[in-house]
């Protein structure tokens, strides 16, 4: 049996890191949306030239976080693991 038909396969599920960037773009957008929702008077829509930037920036990051969370799910990393019979170096 080759050394590669020996390893499992496993998913790097939490530890992939385009979950941890899509929790935290997700978390940012919803702050924003909140306080573009909240915070929406006429010195703040003055600032940015009539534009609520706070909730549209918080949209925006939203949808890159569902694509993030999307492309950790649909094509996940594979991480290699061994079947515990190698013969390195110990601990």
């Amino acid at each position: 049996m080759s050394k590669r038909q020996q390893q499992k396969q496993q998913k790097a599920g939490a530890f992939d890191v385009r979950n941890v960037i899509a929790e935290l773009l997700g978390l940012y957008g919803v702050v924003l949306v909140v306080v573009g929702l909240v915070d929406d008077s006429a010195d703040a829509m003055a600032k940015t030239g009539g534009v609520n930037a706070n909730l549209w920036a918080g949209i925006g990051l939203i949808v890159v976080a569902v694509a993030f969370a999307l492309w950790s799910r649909l094509r996940p990393t594979v991480v290699p693991t061994s079947t515990g019979d190698d013969s390195g170096p110990e601990a």
